[in-house]
């Protein structure tokens, strides 16, 4: 890839160059043009654009041809995942006893893949959960529903879901209500197709998670246990943030929590990033319970095309014509 939008040579660029390039782009898409921000974090950095479109904010992700998938440690886990691993053998009686060996069988394959450039999505977004005002007529016909309500109102809780239904949540001085809405893989596909958005693939999910890196991790093969992660230790600490949803080198709040599993493009329903907890439910403690969110792990296939809404979310991303910005 050697045109200027692919990251070796966009990274060159100057920030004179890369301003007109992205003013462009803004045009382009119909965006506002917030502008140049630098990311750098675990031995990875791009300076590059930010844009926003009516409530999204988008970062410009220049392509790549890279390596994708695992079949061996680069550099070995650290002492702290070779200690917990060795635990894991030991209490559950695993077998093979090789990690290497038990990791590879859940990761794809390794694989060169060619990236196009991308404005990607910097967040996570919800499925199924419509917002609605209080007057909506749809409360109005679930009179269970509004009981519910008016006792979470008189409640000290901060937020009640009624199973695929309804929720609420304390906002300030007020309340916000979401209804569910059941929805299909393919259903929803087309509804983002018609607003021009798309979603990326398992392998364009995979670099803007792992930016093309050969380790388990992006940081590296054992998990950082300096880290603050969700679901392990003092879930209360408001003050220091999740470090893993920090943005990364291109600037993208990606796999996270296993628990929030993200939809990618593909022929039927799949997912990257999480297993829905499935390994932290299971006891297999911090680093198998965020083994799914590598950018190696092998893409989740549905049987069943009906997404759910507290595990499915997705990232909106447009594909960028390189032959139109030559």
């Amino acid at each position: 890839m050697n045109d200027r939008l692919s990251r070796s040579l966009f990274n060159k660029m100057d920030n004179t160059e890369k301003l007109a390039l992205m003013e462009s782009l803004a045009t382009h898409y119909d965006m506002a043009f917030l502008g140049l921000h630098s990311f750098d974090r675990w031995g990875q950095s791009c300076t590059t654009g930010i844009f926003r479109k009516a409530e999204r904010e988008f970062v410009f992700v220049p392509g790549n041809t890279v390596t994708l998938g695992w079949d061996r440690f680069a550099i070995g886990p650290n002492q702290d995942t070779q200690k917990e691993l060795d635990y894991l053998f030991q209490e559950w009686e695993m077998e093979p006893q090789d990690p290497e060996e038990m990791i590879r069988k859940s990761m794809a394959p390794v694989r060169q893949a060619a990236i196009g450039p991308m404005l990607v999505g910097r967040e996570l977004e919800e499925l199924c959960w419509e917002p609605v005002k209080m007057d909506d007529p749809r409360l109005k016909s679930h009179p269970d529903w509004l009981k519910e309500f008016r006792d979470f109102a008189w409640s000290d809780l901060d937020s009640l879901t009624l199973h695929k239904s309804a929720r609420i949540e304390r906002m300030g001085n007020g309340f916000q209500i979401w209804i569910y809405n059941s929805t299909d893989y393919d259903t929803f596909i087309a509804m983002l197709e018609k607003q021009g958005l798309s979603l990326p693939t398992a392998d364009e999910w995979a670099y803007l998670c792992g930016g093309g890196c050969r380790t388990l991790f992006p940081w590296g093969d054992g998990l950082d246990y300096s880290m603050r992660l969700h679901w392990f230790g003092d879930m209360e600490e408001k003050e220091r943030p999740y470090d893993m949803e920090e943005p990364n080198f291109f600037g993208i709040s990606i796999a996270y929590d296993p628990y929030m599993r993200e939809v990618v493009k593909a022929e039927s329903f799949t997912t990257c990033g999480g297993d829905g907890g499935c390994n932290i439910c299971g006891g297999l403690g911090p680093f198998m319970g965020y083994l799914p969110c590598s950018p190696h792990y092998k893409p989740e296939k549905h049987e069943n095309s009906t997404l759910n809404g507290d595990y499915d979310f997705y990232r909106p991303i447009i594909r960028i014509d390189s032959k139109e910005f030559t």
